[in-house]
């Protein structure tokens, strides 16, 4: 008897709790098709009428901010999460296989990785890529990168390597084939819903990454479309419309990244769940 009085609690709770994660969005999309004095008297209306205003000035704006930013933003991603995927696929077949105190040594010292916060090294970062000379590039941006998201992309394939049967690769070598070769041949193809997962993830971190581009790339070197979005905003600003254009603009990129490999997602995150 009480549960049927409570049933009426979940419906509830996970109405509130979607009106809650919705409402941000709901803002976002109104707010891009309404002219820039309705947002500031009505932020919360609905675009009656419609307009591409707000669209067509950031598309056109003669600083290109928009343009700019895009460009930076979907090379450093893509070179990026390109080579965290080859470096932690490699590196994650590797622990998941060997044994011994070296691979165990790397996976604490992968496991500190995880536990620091960016900003927490960001100062020694810079340091270091100033003494590289790739302070104030975007070479520098995607080291940076690299360094800091391998231990996720690592913890990942370890994981779904080990759901993958060795007598595979000890087949391969009993046929002459190399441990390399045997990694790119057999195991690297089998290990492609860990790859769209890993890639997912660091792809919208790294496009959604604001401190590390402005601080990196530095105001006169270029911009990200997050670091964009930011500098948009000035003292005197008071074209909204702009700039929920640019944060709508800034989306839809990585959103169409994660829907073409959404259908290997939650595959490569519980692939590794089922053995090891």
């Amino acid at each position: 008897m009480n549960t049927s009085r409570t049933t009426w609690v979940r419906p509830v709770v996970a109405l509130f709790v979607t009106a809650a994660f919705f409402m941000p969005l709901y803002l976002v999309l109104a707010n891009v098709f309404k002219p820039g004095g309705d947002i500031t008297a009505h932020p919360a209306s609905l675009p009656l009428p419609p307009t591409l205003a707000s669209l067509k000035a950031v598309l056109s704006r003669p600083d290109h901010l928009f343009w700019y930013g895009l460009v930076n933003s979907v090379e450093v991603t893509a070179v990026s999460i390109t080579i965290l995927t080859v470096i932690s696929a490699m590196l994650g077949h590797y622990l998941a296989r060997s044994k011994g105190v070296l691979p165990k040594i790397t996976l604490g010292v992968l496991l500190a990785g995880l536990m620091i916060p960016s900003p927490v090294i960001l100062e020694p970062l810079t340091e270091v890529l100033r003494s590289m000379g790739l302070m104030t590039t975007v070479p520098g941006l995607v080291l940076a990168n690299i360094g800091y998201y391998v231990p996720f992309g690592v913890f990942v394939f370890m994981g779904f390597v080990k759901s993958i049967p060795v007598e595979l690769e000890e087949a391969a070598a009993l046929d002459g084939t190399g441990r390399f070769r045997a990694f790119w041949v057999i195991v690297f193809p089998l290990l492609r819903p860990a790859a769209a997962s890993v890639m997912i993830f660091l792809g919208v971190w790294i496009w959604n990454d604001f401190l590390n581009p402005l601080i990196i790339l530095g105001p006169a070197n270029g911009t990200t479309v997050t670091v964009g979005i930011y500098r948009a905003i000035g003292e005197h600003q008071s074209d909204f419309g702009q700039l929920f254009a640019l944060m709508f603009l800034a989306t839809l990129p990585i959103l169409i990244f994660y829907l073409a490999f959404q259908k290997h997602f939650v595959k490569g995150l519980t692939g590794g769940a089922t053995k090891g």
